[in-house]
């Protein structure tokens, strides 16, 4: 049967007289008011997670602190200029050993050092691995925003069924009422019909907390008031039904962790390098200004005046011979580069693990949603049926043997039991979609399926 004969068979089902008009005005005054929403589009949506999203923004943190660290490891052999002043605050007495500067410079610049050059590989690899850090989760917010904005776009639906429901299960025990006053059905009947309006009620208690939750986790991933927004149906674009047949590509986390361990693996390289008594070579340049105020530093040479102008420069050529805070150092590093190798590998390892699972999950998810879906179409041909035979008959004669006539509590529990499958098809569909997502993400194709977004008219 087409889904959409199933659905106009559905509300032709749910067309009441004038007896249950009074049931329906007291649901709709006991249902809270909706607040005002505004649709907004899921590429609105994931694009403002991109943003606003706590963990990217503690990514672009991280990114800022490693090309600062990148500039510091090259600025090195960049000169550094410095300004002083030694005036004396008391007037000197004597030879104090200490020229009477008025102001002095110094330019110091690194010049030659072999286990620099090393870190500023390191550096760069970090920088390297907190971009693709940044990268991965800025994918993760996207998925998270777009799961989120796909489960509420589903609870919303599902609200709706519970509604209705809940209309069916209030007119089905008026209707177990009256029965139970006329004597025509049990007191049993009456208290299973309550008990499922009860049931039914608490379900759609857990979607609103569930729609509120969904809401409030959009609104700190996109920056937007809690529950000011609706989803936009039309602006979810199709999940391809990927499976782990498709060609992986490198997860952006898996890369990240590995540029990581080359980071560790340079900086362990050149601590070590650092033991090889390799010289390092820095140039030095100093400038005073001297001056024989305050002080009579002029009287201790002989013959000759202090000189006002003093300027001295050279090279300093430093090898390391013995230092064991340096050995120390380097077996630090070392192991740190083995325990970042380790958690690259264990990334690796733990997203094939991930795709493994998620594609035996997903055929498992898919065969259930077919059946979700295969359920609600055959609880939308039992309605029809019930709904012809309350308006026509059963086409029985009468007699002993004859097939009773139904009662209308009977189409009732038909269309609590329509609405309650459509419910269930909607649930198995979601989790499908949200594996599909998870499945795209590990295979490293998740950035196919955002592109989409924009995409969409």
């Amino acid at each position: 049967m087409p889904t959409g004969e199933a659905e106009l068979s559905v509300r032709n089902a749910r067309k009441t007289g004038k007896t249950w008009l009074a049931i329906l005005a007291a649901a709709a005054l006991a249902s809270p008011a909706v607040q005002a929403q505004t649709p907004v589009s899921l590429a609105t949506v994931v694009d403002l997670a991109r943003q606003n999203s706590s963990s990217v923004r503690l990514a672009e943190a991280d990114v800022r602190k490693a090309t600062a660290r990148l500039q510091e490891s090259r600025d090195v052999f960049i000169p550094s200029i410095s300004f002083g002043s030694g005036l004396p605050a008391f007037p000197e007495v004597g030879f104090t050993g200490a020229m009477p500067t008025i102001w002095d410079s110094t330019v110091e610049s690194m010049v030659f050092s072999m286990p620099q050059f090393q870190y500023i590989h390191a550096a760069r690899a970090g920088l390297q691995s907190a971009e693709l850090a940044l990268k991965d989760a800025r994918e993760q917010a996207a998925l998270d925003a777009a799961t989120a904005y796909i489960e509420l776009d589903t609870v919303n639906r599902e609200l709706a069924a519970a509604h209705e429901q809940e209309q069916d299960a209030a007119r089905l025990v008026a209707i177990e009422q009256q029965r139970a006053e006329a004597g025509v059905d049990p007191l049993s009947a009456l208290l299973e019909a309550q008990l499922a309006a009860a049931q039914i009620k608490l379900a759609r208690l857990h979607l609103e907390t569930r729609a509120a939750t969904l809401a409030q986790q959009l609104a700190v991933l996109t920056g937007l008031p809690a529950g000011a927004m609706a989803p936009d149906r039309a602006s979810i674009p199709e999940i391809p039904a990927v499976t782990g047949d498709i060609e992986p590509r490198q997860p952006l986390g898996v890369m990240a962790a590995q540029a990581l361990a080359a980071s560790r693996l340079r900086q362990a390289k050149g601590d070590e390098q650092r033991l090889w008594l390799l010289p390092e070579i820095s140039f030095g340049a100093q400038y005073n200004r001297d001056t024989q105020l305050l002080n009579s530093i002029g009287q201790y040479f002989v013959g000759n005046h202090l000189p006002v102008n003093n300027f001295s420069s050279g090279f300093n050529i430093t090898v390391p011979f013995f230092n064991m805070g340096l050995h120390a150092k380097s077996r630090e590093s070392a192991a740190e580069a083995v325990r970042a190798r380790v958690e690259a590998d264990e990334a690796r390892q733990q997203n094939d693990v991930e795709m493994l699972r998620l594609n035996a999950s997903l055929r498992e998810l898919d065969t259930r949603a077919e059946i979700a879906r295969l359920k609600q179409q055959i609880a939308a041909e039992q309605l029809k049926s019930v709904t012809a035979e309350m308006e026509l008959g059963n086409g029985s004669s009468a007699g002993p043997n004859a097939t009773p006539q139904l009662s209308p509590a009977a189409k009732q529990r038909a269309l609590i039991g329509e609405r309650q499958k459509y419910i269930e098809s909607l649930e198995a569909g979601l989790d499908l979609s949200k594996t599909r997502l998870d499945l795209l993400r590990s295979l490293g194709h998740m950035q196919d399926w955002l592109d989409e977004l924009h995409t969409k008219p």
